[in-house]
């Protein structure tokens, strides 16, 4: 049976604010360690009034210290962003802090618009560079070699583990290069996940951190007591993929009571794809979804992503799944 984890954006509610967000995230994480999941992703995102982990770093620390066994890491950290130095010695930091429990999974995304992407100091043509990115900072966070001048302190000898995350070919093929576990954001962009996992798989080369293909894929969850109650909790989502089309990116909207009326039929078909890997419903309805995809990509590892406007629903949607990954 694959691991189970934890993908969360710490969502600005409608009505809410980052600080509510910030404390909603910690005490996700620590019931999350309590039923078994075994890592607490967060990941970057810029200029985005619905999502309040851009600090991804210190976002990581502020759950990591709140937690005692769980790993915490960045889905992703978008390393285009930043000096390969600078991010070495933020993690570094962090894995001497809370030793053993610290992942770095890594974007090349700018996870932002055009103007933003121009605030952070980065170009169009800073993506092109990620791969001699994550050999520098797989280097600095290595064992010191002879000669080396340039040191990440702390982060030197860390070996704080890399992850490789992707939604298309590229990322797929650059972690089998690399001998680097593999990470698929089907959560909004399903439509490549077949082919990544049998590209990487296939050209997987073992390194010495990493012997086997590791393929972590995250997906959508939304449970709840019946799957009427799961459907309109996933409405929020919902709402929030069409506001993304018509250019609206904002807070988690509160559900309704009729999705169809919402978007348009232009719309529903693009959000409906964009949701493909989704599993909304009942303890049952869930389980059997998940069980079939599965067997499907032969997943090591299920991230699971609940965007869920109310804070006791969302922690009952990780509650219920935790007790449905006990028995698939």
């Amino acid at each position: 049976m694959p691991s189970f984890s934890v993908f969360d954006l710490v969502p600005i509610t409608q009505g809410s604010n980052a600080p509510t967000a910030l404390k909603r995230a910690l005490e996700l994480a620590q019931h999350a360690e309590g039923w078994g999941y075994r890592r607490y992703w967060v990941a970057e995102h810029h200029n985005m009034p619905g999502i309040a982990s851009a600090a991804t770093s210190v976002v990581i620390g502020y759950i990591a210290g709140g937690t005692k066994t769980i790993r915490v890491g960045s889905g992703g950290v978008m390393l285009p962003n930043h000096s390969p130095l600078v991010i070495a010695e933020q993690f570094g930091t962090l894995e001497s802090l809370y030793p053993g429990r610290i992942d770095l999974g890594l974007g090349r995304a700018p996870g932002t618009d055009a103007r933003t992407l121009a605030a952070l100091g980065r170009s169009s043509t800073s993506s092109d560079y990620f791969p001699q990115q994550v050999l520098e900072l797989q280097a600095l966070l290595g064992p010191i070699q002879p000669d080396q001048r340039v040191k990440a302190i702390p982060g030197t000898g860390t070996n704080v583990p890399l992850w490789i995350l992707g939604s298309s070919l590229f990322g797929a093929r650059l972690a089998a290069q690399l001998g680097l576990p593999y990470a698929f954001a089907a959560h909004f962009a399903p439509q490549e996940l077949t082919a990544a996992l049998g590209i990487y798989r296939k050209e997987f080369k073992p390194s010495e951190a990493h012997k086997r293909p590791q393929v972590m894929v995250c997906v959508n969850v939304i449970a709840a007591e019946t799957d009427a109650e799961a459907t309109k909790l996933f409405t929020s989502t919902q709402q929030s993929v069409t506001n993304i089309f018509r250019g609206r990116r904002g807070q988690l909207p509160p559900p309704i009571d009729d999705i169809d009326e919402y978007w348009t039929l232009e719309e529903q078909p693009q959000a409906l794809a964009w949701l493909t890997c989704s599993f909304v419903g009942s303890s049952a309805t869930v389980k059997n979804g998940l069980k079939a995809f599965i067997e499907e990509t032969d997943a090591d590892e299920i991230m699971v992503h609940s965007a869920i406007y109310d804070p006791a629903a969302r922690l009952k949607s990780y509650e219920i799944l935790s007790k449905i990954k006990q028995g698939l």
